[in-house]
């Protein structure tokens, strides 16, 4: 007996750690921007009923069945194998990145972008983020957040110089607050029109759930100090301060914040064939991190010849 119950308790505990060390499920860029709606919520106990104690639960746990594996029966002497190794064909795509949810319990922040090609009747087409444009073409991007923050778009035409997209003062008085789940079509109430310089245009786009400092300083006037603060997540935060909309943003402000916090994000490219309910094309850049200071960062090039 004493020895049956050595191996139950060894049993147990090599289990356990099994169970708590077993990695956890991996998951691409567009999985963690909709984890939000995903979340299950956590079920109410039942109540119980007035006078009657609820008798408590046996924390025995039964042994289980061991069985013992039989050892196959191998030739002495095994022919030699044969066979080329396998490799994968040169069009066969990457695996998408992947990453697991935050173990403290917070949903990742992230951007999904995505590319309108405008039609004659200004239709809306979405085309993939590294298509050629030619003198002519018209377009416009959608932008989406999975959660409430903060957003700034800056662009960088063929002079050099960044100059605001958004916030815009077409937009919610000039307000960068953006909600979740709500597409922003830049630039707001205008569209990009390609003429016959050749060129690229860069467009760096910034998601945070606190406010930029460096790109508050940089696009804001402030008046009468730092802005205030939503009340509600929901909220558009209201504050004295105005859009400076002939500021030029230093480049090294941007390399400097591209730098910073671009390490850490996963992005997806999506297309009609790829597995999945929903077909689109469209560009998911997510933080798993979870965290309060969470900030994606996303560069945006558009090549026209």
């Amino acid at each position: 007996m004493p020895l049956t119950r050595g191996l139950f308790v060894t049993f147990c505990t090599v289990s356990l750690i099994s169970a708590q060390t077993a990695p956890k499920k991996q998951l691409t860029a567009r999985e963690l921007f909709y984890a939000a709606t995903q979340t299950p919520a956590a079920k109410p106990e039942p109540a119980k009923a007035p006078g009657k104690a609820t008798p408590p639960r046996s924390t025995h746990t039964p042994p289980k069945r061991v069985e013992m594996a039989r050892a196959e029966t191998r030739p002495s002497n095994p022919p030699p194998q044969t066979t080329a190794p396998t490799t994968l064909p040169p069009s066969t795509p990457a695996p998408p990145q992947t990453a697991a949810m935050p173990t403290t319990g917070e949903v990742p922040l992230g951007l999904r972008y995505t590319i309108l090609k405008l039609g004659s009747d200004n239709s809306p087409t979405e085309i993939p983020a590294d298509t050629i444009f030619h003198s002519g073409d018209r377009i416009r991007f959608a932008v989406e957040a999975n959660a409430p923050g903060y957003l700034y778009i800056i662009s960088q035409g063929s002079s050099g110089n960044w100059k605001t997209l958004f916030p815009s003062p077409d937009v919610n008085d000039g307000n960068n607050r953006v909600a979740g789940w709500h597409p922003y079509n830049m630039p707001p109430e205008s569209r990009i029109a390609f003429d016959s310089t050749a060129g690229t245009e860069h467009i760096f786009m910034v998601l945070c759930r606190q406010p930029e400092p460096d790109l508050e300083k940089m696009i804001y006037s402030l008046k009468g100090g730092a802005a205030k603060q939503a009340a509600t997540p929901e909220e558009p935060v209201r504050s004295d301060r105005s859009l400076i909309l002939a500021v030029n943003i230093a480049n090294s402000a941007v390399d400097r914040l591209r730098n910073a916090y671009s390490r850490d994000l996963i992005v997806e490219k999506i297309e009609p064939s790829t597995a999945g309910d929903k077909k689109e094309t469209a560009v998911y850049v997510v933080n798993p991190s979870g965290s309060a200071d969470s900030r994606v960062v996303a560069d945006l090039h558009l090549v026209h010849q």
